[in-house]
């Protein structure tokens, strides 16, 4: 009996301290669990996507046709650029130059426009860029329309500054016949000083996912390691 009330002062002295801790640490070890599994999908996805432009990158240009090229597909396409209806995208310093991508209507013969990224041009336009007249054909790879984030910056139509590239509400704001639902950003060497500077390569995006996932693996790991060292201390404080 003696003993009996002894274990239950030492449970109520000694026990809550040991079990509020684990409760606490129980829905913090499921935030980093689900956050470790989360950059695993990730690692996933992103290694996909950069064998995808592995092959992408030594693929012969396609001409385009009436269906829908899938992402990153290389394509070469023949009209005109409609320089009157160009606009600016994105915000890129290059230096100490601020600048954006340069997008231009490509007309085509029985076909919707297409939006070319033809490269990148500074705001200060101090040089002169160049604007062919005349049929042209492009070559470059296929970017995908993209909708606007909560938290991307708002597009202004009227200085016809755009800051996501949604192909049909940039076409809407300049008044032009149903666009395609993906551009064609141009690739090509850059001609000293002339502008826009076209992109060179396809775009290498970093893959650090693998490093996030083990860093939030190892938080957990952690976690139960604290949690478990500290139980035990309390148990031993307790016999």
């Amino acid at each position: 009996m003696a003993a009996s009330a002894r274990g239950d002062r030492v449970l109520s002295k000694r026990g809550l301290p040991v079990f509020w801790p684990v409760i606490a640490a129980l829905p913090v070890l499921a935030v980093l669990l689900v956050l470790g599994t989360w950059q695993m999908r990730r690692l996933h996805w992103k290694e996909a996507v950069l064998a995808q432009l592995a092959v992408a990158e030594t693929a012969t240009p396609v001409p385009l046709d009436s269906a829908l090229p899938q992402p990153w597909t290389r394509l070469q396409v023949a009209g005109q650029l409609d320089h009157g209806h160009e606009v600016l995208l994105g915000a890129e310093v290059r230096g100490s130059r601020m600048g954006a991508q340069l997008v231009t209507p490509l007309l085509r013969e029985g076909a919707p426009p297409l939006l070319v990224l033809r490269g990148w041009v500074p705001l200060d336009r101090t040089q002169p860029i160049t604007r062919p007249e005349g049929e042209v054909t492009l070559t470059g790879y296929v970017r995908q329309g993209e909708q606007a984030g909560w938290v991307a910056a708002k597009d202004d139509p009227v200085t016809r500054l755009f800051y996501t590239f949604n192909p049909a509400a940039i076409g809407q704001a300049l008044g032009l016949a149903p666009v395609l639902p993906f551009g064609l950003v141009v690739v090509g060497e850059a001609i000293g000083s002339q502008l826009p500077v076209p992109a060179t390569t396809l775009p290498k995006p970093e893959n650090p996912h693998l490093g996030y996932a083990l860093t939030w693996y190892g938080l957990a790991m952690t976690l139960v390691g604290v949690v478990v060292a500290f139980t035990w201390r309390r148990w031993k404080e307790a016999k």
